[in-house]
């Protein structure tokens, strides 16, 4: 079996975010879950770190790559990532499912086409979904 080395790779700088919740590791890794699975991911395993006084850091290690966020509630700032490889898992619907969670006043958003030789950027069309 060949396999394509075509990826999408999401990242977003969110301004305007409540502190408590870039404050709370353990909400962040619960949505951050439901994130992936959300846009179709194999979640393979979670690591995050509570920071004193504040700031949350949430990995998520995907069977097509990962998900990621770097939180300053200090600054209702908030990095995130995902990276897919391949076409069946978009890495813009986990990025979605997080703004509709986060609702920051202010997004910068890029996208990166990878793996087909030069890099290609691209703005990605960022989207508040309804939770259930």
């Amino acid at each position: 079996m060949e396999y394509s080395t075509f990826g999408r790779h999401v990242a977003v700088d969110t301004w305007g975010v409540d502190f408590d919740l870039l404050n709370n590791a353990e909400f962040l890794q619960a949505q951050m879950v439901e994130a992936a699975e959300a846009c179709g991911a194999s979640v393979l395993s979670v690591q995050s770190k509570q920071f004193e006084p504040q700031g949350a850091t949430v990995l998520v290690l995907l069977s097509e790559s990962h998900l990621s966020i770097h939180t300053y509630p200090e600054k209702g700032f908030a990095a995130l990532d995902c990276y897919t490889c391949g076409e069946t898992v978009d890495p813009q619907l986990a990025i979605d499912y997080m703004i509709s969670v986060l609702k920051p006043t202010t997004t910068h958003a890029k996208k990166l086409v990878r793996g087909m030789g030069e890099l290609k950027v691209e703005e990605p069309i960022m989207k508040q979904i309804e939770l259930v």
